[in-house]
């Protein structure tokens, strides 16, 4: 009988210092392939370190097999974070680490307390405010929707909610492998301390997923595959007059852009123009579901006509 491989000992804490910050810049470079123009400049990641923003580190030994970024930002006059990056080493993808970054980067979050002259809760001075501050109640970040992998952690696992839909947010291409098609982003809300998310994390999902598929047997997919493997466009104009909207998506883009970058593409602009025509109509995207149990994909998402503070009140600032 073969012998099981050992658990992985994974520690995750916060950066301390340039040396750490420097492996960082080594390891975004590793992963994404990036041009030294691309890779964020170490000053500024000290200089955002020292400022109050959250760097996470996830170490196997003195290893760093994985890391987190998120600096503080205001959204609607609120302080929100913004996780602009994360990433982890290839042969580390298949221990969860993504999520527990995400996790940590949580807890970082609601550590920060607000308070009449400044933010309690035991972390570092440089997060300290001189006025009163609300409770910090939302992250959020970016990512590409054609990545089916990230769009299950992301709304299955985690709970985010979008209704931002953003067309080469970096720029047409950038020296990154994965910005080789463009550089289009859902822009989603994660809401920490609501109960969609808190049900996430607790893991009430036993009929999450019987729940969209549900839904989506039910909605003529406004994007989906097509016989030949390319995507097929609904019409539009019937599709927006019901409370519920689909788009299918590649189970794996990487692939198709290997191989095929002509259908890559056509994937991007259809895709793009289902999003952005079904959110400046009134809907949002609530949910991602796979199509295959444990697989990645293929997938759909689920949009539902209605604002995101109607779902999770507890972003109705």
């Amino acid at each position: 009988m073969p012998e099981s491989k050992p658990k992985l000992a994974i520690t995750i804490r916060e950066l301390n210092g340039v040396d750490e910050l420097k492996q960082v810049r080594s390891l975004e470079t590793e992963v994404w392939d990036l041009a030294d123009i691309d890779a964020l400049a170490l000053p500024l990641a000290v200089a955002s370190l020292e400022a109050g923003a959250i760097w996470l580190g996830a170490f196997d030994d003195n290893k760093m097999a994985g890391f987190a970024f998120a600096f503080p930002a205001l959204t609607k006059g609120h302080l929100t974070f913004h996780s602009h990056q994360l990433a982890v080493r290839p042969e580390y993808r298949d221990s969860d680490l993504g999520y527990k970054l995400k996790l940590a980067q949580r807890d970082c979050v609601l550590a920060i307390q607000p308070g009449e002259s400044g933010i309690a809760g035991g972390v570092p001075d440089s997060r300290t405010s001189a006025f009163r501050i609300n409770r910090i109640a939302e992250i959020t970040w970016t990512f590409d929707p054609l990545q089916s992998k990230n769009a299950h952690l992301n709304f299955f696992k985690l709970g985010v909610i979008s209704d931002n839909y953003k067309v080469d947010l970096y720029g047409p291409e950038t020296s990154s492998i994965l910005h080789r098609n463009g550089t289009d982003r859902l822009w989603v809300r994660w809401p920490i301390t609501s109960r969609r998310v808190a049900d996430r994390l607790n893991k009430k999902t036993a009929n999450l997923r019987t729940e969209i598929l549900d839904a989506l047997s039910t909605v003529q997919p406004l994007i989906l595959f097509g016989g030949d493997g390319r995507p097929v466009r609904a019409d539009l104009d019937a599709a927006l007059r019901r409370q519920r909207v689909a788009i299918e998506v590649p189970s794996e883009i990487n692939s198709i852009e290997r191989t095929d970058a002509e259908l890559a593409r056509e994937w991007r602009l259809a895709t793009r123009w289902a999003f952005t025509e079904s959110i400046k109509a009134g809907f949002h995207v609530a949910e991602f579901c796979r199509t295959i149990r444990g697989q990645q994909g293929p997938g759909a998402y689920l949009l539902e006509k209605g604002r995101v503070e109607e779902r999770v009140p507890e972003l109705g600032w």
